[in-house]
C-alpha cells in the first residue's frame, strides 16, 4: 500500500492529555466526512474542520510507496537537529483529515520497529487497527461510531446532537471536551467551561498550538 501525506513537520502536540509533548505530526490526505472544499462544507458531516487536509502539497507531503519510506521521514524529521533524547521515547501523531483511511499495520509496525510510540487522531467511524499505542477520537454529530475504546474521548462544544451521557460509558481513559473554533470563540468557550462545571467527569482541552504560535 502507499500513503497519501499532506505533510510531516516536527512540533508540539497542542491538545489533549499529551499537550506539550514533542511530537512528529504525521498528517494524511482525505476524510471521509468532508472533502475539504468550501463549496461542499455546509453539505458535509464534519462542518467546523479548521485544517487543510487536501492534496499533498505541504512540507515533506507526497505520495510514499511504502510504509518504510513513511517511517523513515518520520525518524528523520524526529532527530533533524540536535536532540539529547536521553529518557524520551520518540513519538509520533498520525491525523488528517482522517488517518484511519490509510494507517494499517504495515506502517504501525515500521514505526514501532523505528522505537516511536504512535498517537492517532481519528473521527471514530472507522475501527482503528492493532498496535496504536494511543488513540484519541473525536466524534462528530450525526455519524456512526465504531471506535468505541481509546485513551482520549474529546468532544468538540456545542455540538448538537450528539449525546454526551451516552458517550460517557465508552471505554475511554479520558473525557475531554474542546471549545469548537471560529468567529464565536469567545462564546463557546464560555459555554464549554459551563458544561465543564456542570458534568466534571469531564476536562477542558483547550487548541495550546494555536495560543502560543506553533502549528
Amino acid at each position: 500500500m502507499s500513503y497519501a501525506v499532506k505533510e510531516i513537520f516536527l512540533t508540539l502536540q497542542g491538545e489533549g492529555r499529551q499537550a506539550g509533548r514533542r511530537a512528529v505530526f504525521l498528517r494524511f490526505s482525505g476524510c471521509n466526512l468532508w472533502s475539504g472544499r468550501e463549496q461542499d462544507r455546509a453539505s458535509a458531516d464534519c462542518q467546523f474542520c479548521d485544517t487543510d487536509f487536501v492534496g499533498m502539497d505541504g512540507d515533506h507531503g507526497g505520495r510514499y510507496r511504502t510504509a518504510a519510506a513513511l517511517a523513515d521521514k518520520v525518524q528523520e524529521l524526529w532527530a533533524a537537529e540536535p536532540l539529547d533524547s536521553a529518557g524520551a521515547i520518540p513519538f509520533v501523531v498520525m491525523t488528517g483529515g482522517e488517518p484511519l483511511l490509510q494507517v494499517d499495520e504495515a506502517l504501525i509496525a515500521a514505526l514501532h520497529e523505528r522505537g516511536f510510540e504512535i498517537a492517532v487522531e481519528t473521527n471514530g467511524t472507522i475501527a482503528a487497527p492493532a498496535g496504536i499505542d494511543w488513540i484519541c477520537v473525536s466524534p462528530k454529530a450525526g455519524t456512526e461510531i465504531v471506535q468505541r475504546s481509546g485513551n482520549e474521548l474529546k468532544l468538540v462544544w456545542p455540538q448538537p446532537g450528539n449525546d454526551h451521557k451516552a458517550m460517557a460509558e465508552w471505554a475511554f481513559d479520558h473525557f475531554l471536551v474542546s471549545p469548537m473554533d471560529g468567529l464565536d470563540i469567545a462564546e463557546t468557550t464560555a459555554a464549554t467551561i459551563a458544561f465543564v462545571l456542570a458534568h466534571p467527569r469531564w476536562r477542558l482541552s483547550v487548541q495550546a498550538h494555536k495560543l502560543i504560535g506553533v502549528r
